[in-house]
């Protein structure tokens, strides 16, 4: 399990220089994988400091719990992180000095051809993150309404043809179900023109889509920010990793509004909302790899980290 989850931690010495670890500090991973930034954290800390490690992927648990296996000062939590404040509670654990997340999908996942998630491999259609959940990829495709489908697609894939793409898809269904990616595949380069194809594999944006929906990947970001942001200490600091222009959008627009909150017309000469900054982004831009990174692991060049630092004085 080790072995089929190893892969090459991104941005991993910007994420490690930039969480500023204490030795005896608290941090939280809350998207454990293989467990790379993890390992690099827990052997920065002392016996008094402490590494709580959050994966909803089984798998992932099962190859962090192996190789974080050395550390004593480590606990591992199969949820999502969205739960980090009840997470936080049950280790009796008011406050952390560090909080890192590492987005989207993972290697592991996208090469494990009978999970669901690669256009490339001929599988069933699954993409579940959490193989607890009840809801896949399959059921999007073939319950989900045309303008369901449409909204998705255009919305988390970015895909220009969307709207083509969600009327071929309910075309197909209806006279058989879709069960596989290559089903899937077939339908949507009938639903985009030859010479738009050119660009990168036609199914990519679309199976980018039916990936967030499934596991309601922006929802949940946006939905445990603050709540990240509440539970560090004063100077802890909260890095994150996106791999596309969504994620991104979510993570820049809440470090901004937590660092300048103040709802105030502009022509007011001073504040009354009373809404207080909740600290400062470290990074101004946003981190990316460099070229060496980006051509030993060519799924390192879509990332960005950004890093937000809080203070409350």
């Amino acid at each position: 399990m080790d072995m089929k989850f190893r892969h090459r931690s991104v941005l991993l010495d910007e994420c490690i220089e930039g969480l500023n670890i204490k030795p005896d500090g608290i941090y939280v991973d809350g998207t454990l994988g293989g467990a790379g930034h993890s390992y690099e954290i827990a052997s920065r800390l002392s016996t008094k400091g402490r590494l709580i490690g959050i994966d909803q992927d089984e798998d992932a648990i099962k190859a962090a719990e192996e190789k974080l296996k050395d550390f004593e000062n480590v606990t591992i939590v199969r949820s999502n992180y969205e739960d980090i404040k009840r997470i936080l509670a049950d280790l009796n654990i008011e406050k952390v000095d560090g909080i890192l997340l590492d987005l989207g999908v993972s290697s592991y996942q996208l090469d494990t051809v009978e999970r669901g998630f690669s256009y490339m491999h001929d599988t069933e259609l699954d993409m579940r993150m959490d193989n607890r959940q009840s809801l896949t990829a399959k059921d999007i495709v073939n319950e989900y309404s045309e303008k369901e489908l449409f909204r998705i697609i255009r919305d988390y894939g970015e895909e220009k043809f969307a709207q083509n793409i969600a009327k071929h898809i309910v075309q197909a269904r209806a006279a058989a179900k879709i069960n596989t990616t290559f089903e899937l595949n077939a339908i949507i380069k009938a639903s985009i023109p030859a010479k738009m194809r050119q660009n990168g594999h036609p199914s990519k944006k679309t199976f980018q889509a039916i990936r967030i929906e499934c596991n309601r990947e922006l929802e949940v970001l946006k939905n445990s920010l603050d709540d990240m942001v509440e539970a560090l200490n004063e100077g802890g600091r909260l890095a994150i990793i996106t791999f596309h222009s969504l994620e991104d959008r979510i993570v820049k627009s809440a470090f901004r509004n937590y660092e300048n909150p103040c709802t105030c017309p502009p022509e007011f000469p001073v504040c009354v909302c009373g809404k207080k900054p909740k600290g400062k982004t470290v990074t101004k831009k946003p981190v990316i790899p460099g070229e060496e990174e980006m051509k030993e692991n060519s799924r390192s060049k879509s990332a960005k980290l950004r890093i937000f630092e809080k203070h409350t004085g």
